[in-house]
């Protein structure tokens, strides 16, 4: 549990004796520049004292604060800012457990984070999500559980390893860090009314918590509409400029993104600093980050940096990580600024525009300096159970990939997954295929997928096409992280590799593994439930580092292709999908045929 940092009301007498003068601070820190992300304001020379993991004086001169054992601190003219809170985020995305992916980002100068466990719950339910939770109260940062509403993403599209009901979220949010309700993906079942989503949403609502929200359509009329009024108070999902105004004209906290792959920030961020919305209805999120992007180029800080170089001023673009995220959250009265009361994070920079991260502090202690943490993360004892995920049911072979053409014909109009560069959405393409012995074949830009069942042990393969990543030579990429699912996805041009690439993953318990003409060239071992692994980041890093050098190889071009892959199975994300049940119409929220008929061009 949470045992790092008493409540307010456990400190206020200290916090108040501190501040009078008649105790003294644990640590003050002197000569700085304050940020002020109440009053959007630079503070020069003001102080801040802290006592028991709290500020307890902010202000022009702490010096009645110090005492014989006081720690002062001196800035060296540098800004002090309040630690940075990540709004929406996936931890198992960056293929690391809460503990290893902490212990990436604090030197980064993210001290709070508010994570949304839908991945596990996919494949291990609520006691996978339960797992994810404690770790996370371990560890010397703030890491706020959402309880996952959606699994499956979208029901009779998919089956999944586990099922979230609503009595599942109703215990839940009893739960100490949970707080509120991870992304509402099935946003045609509230559409729709539909009554187990709907009591999920009541249920948090009636915990007093935000309800997380994801609208994936591009319609913003009445569907939109409705969507909002079942009680989705934030969306992530926006592209465009147009989604972020749409948004927050209706109660919403527009969640701008830049993670591995979505760059969805500058396309947005003009409704701020071109059209002059209200910037306290905006906050920056990460969503999905690879442990690669976490150790080479950073992780909240990257996305302030990016804001201001979209145009944004530094300091909205820090009340967009810090304060708006903790008011959205009802947490500003706990963290997200430097004020009295609140949490000590806060961080040493010497330039609010490049963004240099120097010191952090977390709670009042000081967990990273220079780029290198200086606590420990504590792990938890992740059970055998986790550690036994992929059942697959039998040993696959090349023919287990054929995908049969109708009798009689030579060719085929074959509809096709197309991969966006940069983009979660997919396009619906077709592509004119040739047939052998009556087996379709992948010609040219166009390759098969494939998902193999993964949690029931069926032996069930479901075959299809997939373009864009511009694979070439007889290769195969197979991963157990396959959102939100996660079967197993394997792309390739041959069958044969594609068989190899699934029998490697379910003899190594999980992960991401490439074969090129016979051979396995990359391979990430993620055993805790296929999707995550317990070393440290910067050897998960070293060895994303290999596959993405593999999937080069190969011949892929796209950035971060990884992640196009890892959502090939996301069936509550336009426009095209493959689940277990076959290929899907996410437009229509439909299963649909691979084959085009004559009634349908």
């Amino acid at each position: 549990m949470e045992q790092h940092i008493k409540s307010w009301a456990e400190t206020a007498p200290r916090l108040v004796a501190v501040a009078a003068g008649r105790e003294h601070a644990d640590l003050v820190i002197q000569g700085g520049r304050l940020v002020n992300v109440q009053s959007r304001e630079i503070l020069d020379g003001w102080q801040v004292a802290i006592v028991e993991g709290r500020f307890a004086y902010v202000g022009p001169d702490a010096s009645h604060c110090i005492g014989p054992n006081t720690d002062v601190l001196d800035a060296a003219g540098r800004y002090l800012i309040p630690g940075l809170c990540d709004g929406h985020m996936h931890i198992e995305s960056g293929m690391l457990t809460p503990a290893e992916f902490a212990a990436a980002v604090i030197p980064h100068g993210t001290t709070t984070m508010f994570t949304d466990p839908h991945e596990i719950a996919n494949v291990l339910g609520l006691e996978g999500v339960r797992m994810m939770h404690d770790e996370a109260l371990m560890q010397p940062v703030n890491i706020y559980t959402q309880m996952p509403s959606c699994a499956p993403s979208a029901p009779g599209l998919e089956t999944t390893g586990f099922e979230i009901s609503a009595d599942d979220v109703a215990e839940a949010m009893a739960w100490p860090g949970i707080i509120g309700l991870g992304e509402m993906m099935n946003f045609p079942g509230v559409i729709n009314g539909d009554p187990q989503m709907l009591a999920e949403m009541a249920a948090t609502m009636n915990a007093g918590k935000t309800v997380g929200g994801h609208y994936a359509s591009p319609d913003k009329g009445i569907p939109f509409s409705a969507y909002v009024a079942g009680g989705a108070a934030d969306d992530h999902e926006g592209t465009a400029e147009v989604d972020a105004i749409a948004r927050v004209r209706l109660g919403m906290k527009s969640m701008m993104r830049l993670g591995s792959a979505w760059y969805d920030v500058e396309s947005q961020i003009t409704a701020v600093t071109e059209k002059g919305l209200d910037p306290r209805n905006f906050i920056l999120c990460t969503d999905d980050c690879m442990a690669g992007t976490l150790v080479n180029d950073g992780h909240m800080n990257r996305v302030v940096r990016h804001a201001i170089d979209c145009g944004c001023d530094p300091v909205i673009a820090l009340q967009m990580a810090t304060i708006n995220t903790a008011t959205h959250f009802g947490l500003e009265r706990e963290l997200g600024s430097i004020a009295p009361g609140r949490r000590a994070d806060v961080i040493l920079t010497s330039d609010l525009k490049t963004l240099p991260i120097d010191v952090v502090y977390a709670r009042g202690v000081k967990v990273a300096e220079a780029g290198k943490i200086t606590v420990d993360c504590p792990h938890y004892a992740w059970p055998e159970k986790a550690r036994q995920t992929v059942h697959m049911g039998k040993t696959l072979a090349a023919a287990d990939f054929e995908i049969a053409a109708p009798a009689g014909k030579n060719t085929v109009t074959a509809k096709v997954i197309g991969v966006v560069e940069n983009q979660a959405p997919t396009e619906a393409l077709t592509a004119d295929l040739p047939v052998v012995e009556g087996v379709v074949q992948g010609e040219g830009k166009t390759c098969q997928i494939a998902l193999v069942e993964r949690h029931r042990a069926t032996g069930d393969v479901v075959n299809g096409f997939v373009s864009g990543f511009g694979y070439t030579g007889d290769m195969a990429i197979g991963s157990t992280v396959a959102h939100d699912s996660h079967h197993m996805i394997v792309v390739g041009t041959d069958r044969a590799c594609m068989a190899q690439a699934a029998n490697r993953l379910g003899e190594v318990g999980g992960g991401v593994t490439i074969w090129k003409d016979g051979k396995e060239i990359a391979l990430i071992e993620l055993p805790i439930a296929g999707l995550m692994s317990d070393r440290p980041a910067a050897e998960v890093a070293a060895n994303a580092d290999q596959m993405v050098a593999a999937m080069a190889a190969c011949g892929c071009t796209l950035n971060n292709a990884y992640m196009q892959h890892s959502l090939l199975a996301l069936v509550v994300i336009p426009a095209l999908r493959i689940s277990d049940l076959g290929l899907v119409d996410v437009t229509k929220f439909e299963m649909t045929s691979l084959f085009e008929d004559e009634n349908e061009k």
